[in-house]
């Protein structure tokens, strides 16, 4: 049952972090290698309490997904997400933001249990914590990129 915690510092206000953690809009541009799929159930640029996305990708040879529900929200502190549905056998991913003198301390823990397959099952530990580690990298990378200059303000307005 591998556990992720990622801590991020972005020099910019905690309320601009925690939205951008929330935009399909950058979520999306993180996914632009065309492997993976983000489907959205929201009709707002921001996922909200109640909402749901879905990641498609193709792993060890199969088509895998990913659909998780906004469960807790508390602006601007955190929210968790949950699976609701997909080959996982648990996953949830909590994001904390707190704020600083000088920014914001974004912190990711993921919690997961491995696909339900017997290959994936075996395969998880070694490969989807890498995966999780990477995708959470570029996402944290991206959202400072926005947040410490001028970009936020083409997606969020």
């Amino acid at each position: 049952m591998p556990k992720i915690h990622i801590t991020t510092f972005i020099n910019a206000p905690v309320e601009l972090v925690f939205d951008l953690s929330r935009n399909i809009t950058l979520l999306k541009k993180i996914l632009n290698n065309g492997k993976e799929q983000l489907l959205v159930d929201t009709s707002s640029v921001l996922i909200g309490k109640g909402e749901s996305v879905t990641l498609k990708a193709k792993h060890l040879g199969k088509l895998r997904m990913l659909t998780t529900k906004v469960v807790e929200l508390e602006k601007p502190g955190m929210y968790q997400e949950s699976q609701i549905k997909g080959d996982l056998k648990r996953f949830t991913h909590e994001h904390h933001f707190k704020k600083t003198e000088n920014g914001t301390i974004m912190i990711d823990v993921v919690d997961f249990e491995g696909p339900k397959d017997i290959i994936g099952s075996v395969a998880a530990p070694f490969f989807l914590k890498k995966y999780f580690e990477t995708f959470l990298a570029k996402k944290n990378d991206l959202i400072r990129q926005y947040a410490e200059s001028d970009k936020w303000r083409a997606i969020i307005g």
